[in-house]
């Protein structure tokens, strides 16, 4: 018999029984769909989160902030206003340098009081690191005292057209001041707002971000009776790793190696890295399905040995060679994970879609007395070539594998014992 004879036969064998030929693939469907599901969600997962962190802060950018005490507790140093100046002496592929001052404080707007971070920076510095998100999308952005920029969040909290704060209007910021001998002391400062920002969507790792409400730094050190700051972002020449690991290093000793310098690039490369894990752990998890699915094949396969002995006798009476019969069998496997894996993949596509449309992770929030407001970041699975080729493979593999056995017990079969087999 040629391959075509083969391969026709084997499909004859599967048509003829239906209904076990379609609960066999039913596992291998399963397994692949469970694969696809989870590896395409993960992927498009991944290029969410980077895309936001990318959003969040420039590649060419380091943060530095104190180096926390063992255990992490309280930091051995404190980082300065002043010190931006000194890290933008330190070496020539350093452009700027900015100071950030960030407390948490009541803000009362429109009757309400929210709790949101009040960000002190220099707002000339930052247009220049975050060009292309510290951008308003009305007003204008100034330093002149008493000017507050607001998030996009900040302004349009649900994002239903209800509107917190706008340009022009006058909010009262609420901070309260705790001293070591545990008083308590409640600061306002009153502001007007100059511009609001547009909406970014990215995470706030140094970077502008949608619920925050940015003061000019000279008022936050008026207003929060200090000249510490929680970060310096740090813009460089180029995001080349020569000139990241030399300034990192020139940071480090500057500062007697009690900073932190992290790179939006390294942060970006360890995510990347943990999603890679991820996504073979989800594959490890989805594949010990379809290893389920491939003893199911083993086991009906044995089954239709058993009934097909016979049939096979007479086929090798009339001159059928060994490796023909070998090839009827595993040819009837590889249909089955061919199919198999070819309907898993639509499947787990869809149920990776479906999923995607009805969940909603959360990430920042806005604390509104009673009142929540949380950001929501859309997934849209991502099914990969090498996912989509991978899938095909491995139900075809699985199912081969298993199928082997069963064919190799069929050719092995002598004619005159399986004419006599009842």
């Amino acid at each position: 018999m040629n391959v075509v004879d083969v391969l026709y036969y084997a499909f004859s064998a599967i048509r003829l029984r239906k209904l076990r030929a379609a609960l066999t693939t039913l596992g291998v469907i399963i397994g692949i769909a469970a694969i696809v599901a989870l590896l395409s969600f993960s992927q498009g997962f991944q290029d969410t989160i980077t895309t936001q962190l990318q959003k969040g802060f420039a590649t060419k950018t380091l943060i530095v902030s104190p180096r926390s005490g063992l255990g992490g507790g309280e930091a051995s140093i404190s980082l300065f206003v002043s010190d931006a100046q000194r890290i933008e002496n330190l070496s020539g592929n350093v452009s700027t340098a900015v100071s950030i001052m960030q407390k948490a404080c009541f803000i009362n707007a429109s009757e309400r009081t929210f709790i949101v971070n009040i960000i002190g920076v220099d707002f000339e510095k930052y247009k220049e690191i975050y060009e292309s998100t510290f951008v308003p999308a009305e007003g204008n952005i100034t330093s002149e005292n008493d000017s507050v920029v607001i998030g996009a969040r900040v302004h349009n909290p649900w994002q239903n057209g209800t509107i917190l704060a706008n340009v022009g209007d006058t909010v009262e910021v609420t901070w309260t001041k705790r001293s070591s001998s545990g008083t308590q002391e409640n600061k306002t400062y009153t502001g007007w707002i100059t511009a609001v920002l547009k909406e970014i969507g990215g995470f706030n790792l140094g970077g502008p971000s949608d619920f925050g409400v940015y003061i000019p730094i000279s008022q936050a050190q008026s207003f929060f009776e200090t000249d510490a700051c929680s970060t310096i972002i740090v813009l460089l020449k180029d995001d080349n790793k020569a000139t990241i690991d030399g300034v990192s290093e020139a940071i480090k000793n500057e500062f007697n190696n009690q900073v932190s310098v992290t790179s939006a690039t390294a942060v970006i490369d360890i995510i990347s890295s943990v999603f890679s894990n991820v996504n073979f752990f989800l594959a490890g998890i989805a594949g010990i399905s379809l290893l389920v699915a491939g003893v199911g094949i083993m086991n009906i396969m044995i089954v239709s040995l058993m009934e097909r002995t016979r049939e096979i006798g007479i086929l090798k009476a009339l001159g059928m060679k060994n490796h023909t019969v070998l090839m009827i069998f595993l040819s009837e496997a590889m249909m089955i994970g061919l199919m198999g894996a070819a309907i898993g993949i639509v499947s787990g596509w869809g149920l990776a879609n479906i999923v995607a449309r009805l969940g909603i992770l959360s990430g920042g929030r806005i604390g509104a007395n009673q009142t929540a407001v949380t950001t929501q970041i859309s997934i849209t699975p991502v099914l990969t070539p090498t996912v989509l080729m991978g899938a095909f493979a491995f139900g075809i593999i699985v199912s081969v594998v298993f199928g082997l056995y069963p064919a190799w017990r069929a050719s092995k079969l002598k004619p005159v014992e399986a004419l006599r087999y009842e």
